[in-house]
């Protein structure tokens, strides 16, 4: 069974219900294959209460999650079928094939990055095709 790869990350934004401040959480979970985005909030004011399970991750939030937790890397072990991590880039990432030169170079240079259930998808599917790749995790400051 693989692991469970989360970030999560506490912000605040505008109730739905009363328009006060609520406190919100955010958790980006990689649970076997699938990647997710799960959010709550409980309104102190007003006693709203939501749990939104498997949305879309917003472009800010994202970057507050690699704020907060650094950037992993993607790292891909020689020898490496060029051909092969390009296929799962593409499928992967949605990248025309311009892009997908560039992110091959960037995961054959450890430069690729991201969350780590981002990276850490993008390595069990690599795994998967048979390409020797890990998600190395932020390094704590």
């Amino acid at each position: 069974m693989q692991q469970v790869v989360l970030a999560s990350i506490r912000y605040f934004a505008v109730c739905r219900d009363c328009a006060a401040q609520a406190e919100w959480w955010g958790v980006q979970a990689l649970v076997g294959d699938e990647l997710r985005w799960d959010v709550e909030c409980l309104c102190a004011t007003c006693g709203f209460a939501v749990a939104i399970c498997d949305g879309d991750l917003p472009a800010h939030l994202r970057n507050r999650l690699l704020a907060e937790h650094g950037h992993a890397t993607l790292r891909v072990a020689p020898p490496v079928q060029g051909a092969k991590v390009m296929r799962v880039l593409r499928a992967e990432l949605g990248l025309d094939l311009t892009d997908v030169r560039a992110a091959l170079e960037r995961a054959l240079t450890g430069t690729h990055s991201g969350t780590l259930p981002e990276v850490e998808h993008l390595a069990r599917r690599l795994r998967a095709s048979g390409i020797d790749a890990t998600a190395e995790p932020p390094t704590v400051a």
